[in-house]
């Protein structure tokens, strides 16, 4: 597992340029045609196209934010900024949201006054754009579906623009029910369906996000697992103890334990084993390992003689 960790961390590394470029072209056309959406849904007045365009917003940001994820991290870390600045893309996407929330309830309120007081919508102009928007999401994800597998931002703007090529049908859809039956409240209906995808980014932006600014342990982290693989297989661990797991982002966790050590087992020996099986098992590059002797714990007891050591 760490050889797989290992070489996934430097083949994203090494087709980072091209993943880069194709975020880039992917931002630029989602941005782009969100605007022609916009400005799209106020001249026909087609809320489901708005609503989409709401969707296509997601997508442009969480493209944006795996552009800032990449830069971020050639930025190097500071006196003020110990660990750098890999906390930015999660506390952005954060921000991003909650003004996603604001727009769904925009969406769910408008939609609710429509269908109370349908509005006029122009089909023919509204099919156009939204044949039009269908076509940008199915090149966007062709751009982003020939970047790296590893990488976690790729394979999030991936999903993202999944999520918009369903939005682009529900528009494209709404549009063909107008220009065959003439009946407008299908518009605003299709509306709420797309709003519930913007809503489940939203829900899952604010998840993550703030999962990882309270400090939350990674999913794939259990810290009873940990003491449990540590105690059965490195030798000279007698217990584990004060297990602590973060992350960075969700690409980096982070890890702090203590370990009381068995026998007369050589300290520095033992800290490499305890991180070669936190790296192998875990995926965790970056830990901080109390090492102590005897029966007391460093934090809990007065420090006495050869208590402990930190690696």
């Amino acid at each position: 597992m760490g050889h797989d960790h290992d070489h996934a961390h430097a083949h994203a590394h090494g087709n980072g340029g091209g993943d880069r470029r194709r975020l880039a072209l992917a931002a630029g056309l989602t941005a782009a045609f969100m605007g022609v959406e916009v400005v799209g849904g106020i001249v026909s007045g087609s809320l489901a196209l708005l609503a989409d365009a709401a969707h296509m917003l997601t997508d442009a940001a969480s493209l944006g934010l795996a552009l800032i994820a990449f830069r971020v991290t050639d930025r190097p870390a500071d006196r003020r900024r110990t660990y750098g600045y890999h906390r930015f893309p999660v506390l952005a996407a954060f921000v991003n949201g909650l003004a996603l929330l604001a727009i769904v309830g925009w969406i769910a309120v408008e939609a609710v006054h429509r269908l109370l007081a349908p509005t006029p919508v122009m089909g023919p102009a509204m099919a156009a754009i939204a044949a039009a928007g269908l076509v940008v999401n199915v090149a966007v994800f062709a751009i982003l579906h020939g970047g790296s597998r590893e990488n976690l931002n790729m394979r999030g703007a991936v999903l993202h623009v999944l999520g918009d090529l369903l939005g682009s049908v529900a528009a494209l859809g709404a549009a063909g029910v107008i220009l065959v039956t003439g009946w407008t409240p299908i518009d605003p209906i299709l509306s709420l369906l797309v709003a519930l995808l913007v809503l489940r980014s939203a829900w899952y932006l604010l998840r993550q996000a703030g999962h990882v600014l309270l400090e939350g342990a990674p999913g794939e982290i259990d810290p009873r697992e940990v003491e449990r693989v540590l105690g059965e297989t490195v030798a000279g661990v007698r217990d584990v103890h004060h297990v602590h797991a973060w992350a960075l982002s969700p690409e980096r966790p982070m890890m702090s334990l203590h370990v009381t050590a068995a026998g007369d087992a050589e300290h520095d020996a033992l800290a490499a084993r305890v991180k070669a099986v936190l790296r192998e098992r875990f995926g965790v590059d970056h830990a901080t390992v109390q090492i102590e002797y005897g029966d007391a714990c460093i934090d809990e007891a007065p420090a006495t003689g050869h208590a402990g050591h930190a690696a």
